[in-house]
């Protein structure tokens, strides 16, 4: 047993107060700073990626036709060494 009695009231635990809601201000910077976030990663991913299509259409293409870009530049140096 112990010798310890508490005589008294109890005291009142702390009460966790819940988090205050945020103001519309505040929702939407944190809208805005996902959707920066969101359009950065976008933009790092969808570049190369469109950089490389082009270049492959521009292969693509020229092949159809039956030349390619060193072909070009060839002629186009022919043409300018001529004037």
């Amino acid at each position: 047993m112990t010798t310890e009695i508490h005589e008294g009231p109890l005291q009142a635990s702390g009460t966790h107060n819940a988090p205050a809601k945020l103001s519309w201000r505040e929702k939407r910077y944190q809208r805005r700073r996902r959707r920066v976030w969101f359009e950065e990663i976008l933009g790092w991913v969808l570049v190369p990626v469109i950089v490389l299509g082009c270049y492959w259409f521009l292969e693509v293409g020229l092949g159809a036709l039956g030349t390619s870009p060193a072909a070009i530049m060839e002629g186009i140096e022919a043409i300018i060494a001529t004037l």
